[in-house]
């Protein structure tokens, strides 16, 4: 059997490892690199969702992609717990991996596997690769597996994985969504609590998602009783941002141009196009209390119509997000 020895070329592949990884070349590029030194034939990226708890195929080569179920089977397994116990590469087959082995890698003709859990240096679990191989591996595979694993758990963190909105200015906590409300870290900003844990926010980012906007600006009032400056942005989320989703960042602030809180609820009906009258009736005021709030808001904006009133409003997010 082949005997592996660590050189001045494994060096080099191991650096181009991280290089792909870290310049945009991703798994593909990676694993090339990799190649140079383990003799392969396939290889399977299974990323760990950790908004779901599942387990979701998303690269392949040398074999189509394993469904959902089969990466959910072989977390399922004894081999997957030592792994993960380890933090150690697994071969296959072997005693509790046969029928697994059967049922997805020998049909294609492959003798030997090997699965490597991936951690970031950090620590924290992001998927699983799977190898394999006409013929048995070398010795010591697994070890350079190993070795390059923290580098490659980056392909498979979906935690991170969200394409970096434009427009979104520093300062701002933020969360990503998807359609189904799954909830992403966005890299580069700090987690919103106030947003993370509100499911009306969920439900009006995926509204948002529905809708051709591209953008959203305005105020909103938290659950803690604290006005933020929220904005939305369309962005891709998921793997490689494959999935179409929103981004919603916050922070706090004070009402501007000295707005009371029932000011900034007129204005935002005024910007909708409601009458005095329509406004009166949706915020239960007597129409005499709505113009009084108008008159406000007229010599704090500095309008003179609501035509410029509306226009100041909504380029500069005066408005309340109807959440």
């Amino acid at each position: 059997m082949a005997q592996i020895t660590v050189d001045v070329r494994h060096l080099q592949a191991f650096a181009e490892v991280g290089y792909q990884v870290a310049g945009g070349g991703g798994a593909h590029g990676a694993m090339a690199a990799l190649r140079r030194v383990v003799a392969l034939d396939a290889y399977e990226f299974v990323a760990y969702d950790p908004a779901t708890g599942r387990h979701h195929s998303v690269v392949s080569d040398g074999h189509p992609r394993i469904d959902q179920d089969a990466a959910e089977e072989y977390a399922g397994l004894e081999a997957y717990r030592r792994a993960m116990a380890t933090r150690a590469p697994v071969a296959m087959p072997e005693p509790g991996t046969e029928r697994y082995f059967r049922r997805h890698l020998a049909p294609y003709g492959w003798r030997a596997g090997l699965t490597a859990p991936l951690f970031l240096d950090e620590g924290r679990y992001t998927g699983l690769l799977h190898l394999a191989a006409r013929e048995a591996f070398p010795l010591l595979t697994g070890a350079v597996v190993a070795a390059v694993s923290p580098m490659l758990a980056h392909v498979t963190d979906l935690s991170r994985c969200v394409i970096d909105p434009v427009g979104l200015p520093t300062g701002f906590r933020a969360v990503a969504y998807d359609r189904l409300g799954v909830r992403r870290e966005v890299p580069g900003h700090e987690v919103s609590a106030a947003l993370w844990d509100d499911p009306a926010m969920a439900a009006y980012a995926r509204a948002f998602i529905d809708s051709r906007e591209l953008s959203r600006h305005g105020l909103w009032l938290g659950a803690d009783g604290r006005w933020r400056e929220v904005r939305l942005l369309r962005a891709g989320v998921g793997f490689q941002g494959a999935v179409q989703g929103a981004v919603a960042a916050e922070r706090r602030c004070h009402l501007p141009y000295e707005l009371t809180g029932r000011e900034v609820d007129v204005l935002t009906r005024v910007a909708a196009g409601d009458s005095n009258p329509q406004i009166a009736a949706a915020l239960v005021l007597s129409v005499r209390t709505v113009t009084t709030h108008l008159e406000h808001i007229f010599a704090k904006l500095g309008c003179d119509s609501r035509t410029r009133l509306t226009t100041k409003a909504l380029a500069e997010g005066l408005c309340r997000l109807d959440v």
